[in-house]
């Protein structure tokens, strides 16, 4: 079994391939606090609930835009597999030409979601990644990885909105009845949720434009379920899309092998 891992700011999500088929998703939070032992009780909780024992694992691989909790994981997944997990980053094999003005700036995550949509979908292609932040990657139709955007995030948003103004409640993030608010809180979820879609549908109208055709447009994050559906233009939704990214990478690079 392959274990491929995405450490993200806020959740870390684990997949678990057989050969090419995802066979289970986790998700547990990112603290920076834990030590690599407590991650490796959580890490084999989840394993047992799944139902997967550790000397089925052959293989990992991370991607990471939490410098301080990479370490930490790739120790706690040495300790329950026995395997030095491959991390995502400069002098790994991606397929991917990046021509953005520092590649090694690149987040891990962003190659990861590049390369799977770059396999996945037809080109030209820009990748949607609603989490913490919302992610834009734009790939053009020869494969390259030109550039993108990064923009506050919907839940970034919402913390703005109620921890600077006085009056302004806490609102769970979910569609309102109506687009036209009839109360504070309507009115806050549905600046939220459909000034979000607006902000997508005229990010990739504008791209349509410096591209000269239209690209496929693929949402993916945690949030892309929530803001995707609400764009007046179609959107591809991949929940899954850089967990099938690091699977991608690692068949291009060499496996890790187990200690013995």
């Amino acid at each position: 079994m392959l274990l491929t891992v995405d450490i993200g700011n806020t959740h870390i999500s684990l997949g678990g391939y057989e050969e090419n088929r995802l066979v289970f998703v986790a998700q547990l939070l990112s603290h920076p606090m834990l030590t690599s032992d407590q991650y490796a009780v959580e890490l084999q909780q989840i394993m047992m609930l799944y139902h997967t024992e550790p000397a089925a694992v052959d293989g990992a691989i991370i991607s990471s835009v939490v410098p301080e909790l990479c370490a930490l994981f790739q120790r706690a997944l040495k300790k329950i597999t026995g395997v030095t997990p491959l991390l995502v980053g400069p002098g790994v094999k991606t397929g991917l030409n990046i021509l953005i003005d520092d590649p090694a700036q690149l987040g891990s995550d962003l190659v990861a979601g590049a390369v799977a949509a770059a396999a996945a979908y037809p080109l030209p292609c820009v990748v949607f990644d609603l989490g913490t932040a919302t992610s834009v990657s734009v790939i053009d139709k020869k494969g390259h990885f030109l550039g993108g955007m990064i923009c506050a995030g919907v839940g970034i948003m919402l913390e703005a909105l109620t921890t600077h103004t006085a009056l302004l409640p806490h609102v769970s993030l979910e569609p309102p009845k109506n687009l036209i608010g009839r109360n504070s809180g309507e009115c806050m979820q549905s600046g939220l949720i459909y000034g979000s879609a607006a902000m997508l549908d005229g990010i990739a109208e504008r791209l349509e434009r410096q591209l000269h055709e239209p690209p496929t447009l693929v949402a993916t994050g945690g949030l892309a379920n929530l803001i995707a559906p609400h764009c007046t233009h179609s959107f591809q939704i991949s929940e899954h899309l850089l967990l099938e990214g690091l699977r991608l990478i690692y068949e291009k690079n060499r496996k890790p092998q187990k200690s013995v």
